[in-house]
């Protein structure tokens, strides 16, 4: 049986995507001696949210996912940021791989409100593995299921992630709106003369008394 050994090096922007990713890049190694002909490789990225501190800036950005401070010693726990994979290739004793994270900035994303509520520091993450082996000997090909319990964990830093969504979405971030408040919105930005999206909501945000700075 294959003996598996994964790590992650480093996580870094992907410069040439055509939308935001981050890429992980892995190191397998292969402890029995087997030769691997190929993986199937999969992957679920939690975030250890429980393993950092937050000040009282972060703190009111993360009151909607996890409460006030005093009810994060039963809220604040670790969630699940995505599900990856990639196709490995062949190799002996080790090899490094790259597994693409892509992200998003849409706020109805748990993940992506999180990280946009953190400012510095970096963020604990949790990689476990899963997947298929394909191996070769003299007795041809045989199929085997990575260990369920292979895992790796990175600290990713913050300025990496708001790097990225700076390069894609400069000085902006996306929210959904049901279609009838969206209809609504537009009848008040044309009633007014507003211009754009962001002079109506500051029009509405004024009104109510707390006016954007």
């Amino acid at each position: 049986m294959v003996e598996l050994e994964f790590s992650v090096l480093d996580i870094a922007p992907e410069p040439y995507a055509a939308a935001p990713q981050l890429t992980a890049r892995l190191r397998i190694q292969e402890k029995s001696g087997a030769a691997v002909h190929a993986m199937a490789l999969r992957c679920q990225v939690r975030i250890l949210a429980q393993r950092r501190g937050y000040d009282a800036d972060e703190e009111a950005g993360l009151l909607e996912l996890f409460g006030s401070r005093g009810r994060w010693p039963t809220t604040l726990k670790p969630f699940i940021w995505m599900h990856s994979g990639v196709l490995v290739q062949g190799f002996a004793d080790s090899v490094d791989v790259d597994l693409p994270l892509p992200c998003t900035f849409d706020f109805e994303v748990a993940a992506a409100k999180y990280l946009n509520s953190l400012r510095d520091g970096t963020v604990p993450l949790e990689f476990l593995f899963s997947g298929t082996v394909f191996t070769r000997g003299a007795a041809g090909f045989g199929v085997e299921q990575v260990p369920w319990d292979r895992e790796s964990r990175y600290h990713l830093p913050v300025a990496a992630w708001r790097s990225l969504m700076d390069a894609f979405f400069p000085n902006q971030g996306w929210i959904r709106l049901d279609r009838d408040v969206l209809a609504a919105l537009a009848r008040y930005k044309a009633v007014h003369g507003l211009i754009s999206w962001e002079a109506a909501i500051e029009g509405l945000l004024a009104g109510a008394g707390d006016p954007v700075p």
